[in-house]
């Protein structure tokens, strides 16, 4: 088995289209730093927007898609305003002051959130209080947990996707179906420490079990 860890912040928005947008970016990764993006359209097509082949590959093999993207993807931060261009996708969000969660979250210590032990424990709570859960599978034989050690929400965002206006920020509804953990459905930014176990992955190409949608 192999297991491999991702430490960075994990982004999730609504629009008034209803396309639902999830950027994760990731600093410190078996990949080194990059970024990448899920958006789920309001008719249930999911599509991975990934920046190399290898990532592409992987995200994919752990999560399900029905359309795999390699474009240029782009993250800049300044003043707790994210700009993100990848592809067809601008996005632009500000972030608001921690609440007492994103507070009780910053105080988790780091060697502690990487234990599937915490995750376990967390799990419930995450389920009553956010509707997420931390740990779980999204394709057989492979096993995810993921810790939350701090918490934003996200308080503004315009977004476009082929040049079209996504419309205003709205919650994450319905829930994206990319994975077990799916998102809040109140606009966040989440700094977790994602962990994934399984074997060695390869991809499966675009998930198109149409049962799942």
């Amino acid at each position: 088995m192999e297991r491999l860890t991702f430490d960075g912040w994990i982004a999730a928005v609504g629009t008034g289209s209803g396309t639902r947008v999830v950027v994760g970016h990731w600093p410190r990764s078996p990949f080194g730093s990059f970024s990448d993006v899920m958006l789920e359209r309001p008719d249930g097509w999911r599509v991975l927007l990934a920046p190399t082949v290898e990532t592409a590959a992987y995200v994919s093999a752990v999560y399900h898609f029905d359309e795999v993207r390699c474009v240029a993807v782009s993250v800049d931060v300044s003043d707790g305003v994210w700009d993100v261009a990848a592809g067809p996708l601008e996005l632009r969000f500000a972030v608001g002051r921690r609440g007492p969660l994103g507070l009780a979250l910053r105080a988790v210590p780091r060697p502690l959130a990487r234990r599937p032990l915490w995750a376990a424990m967390a799990d419930v709570p995450a389920r009553l209080m956010a509707g997420v859960r931390t740990r779980g599978s999204s394709r057989p034989g492979c096993r995810q947990w993921y810790a939350a050690v701090d918490l934003r929400p996200i308080v503004t965002a315009q977004a476009r996707l082929d040049g079209n206006d996504l419309g205003p920020l709205a919650p994450v509804s319905p829930p994206v179906r990319f994975g077990f953990g799916s998102a809040p459905s109140a606009p966040s930014l989440v700094r977790v420490v994602s962990t994934v176990e399984s074997p060695p992955l390869r991809d499966p190409g675009p998930d198109r079990d149409r049962d799942r949608r």
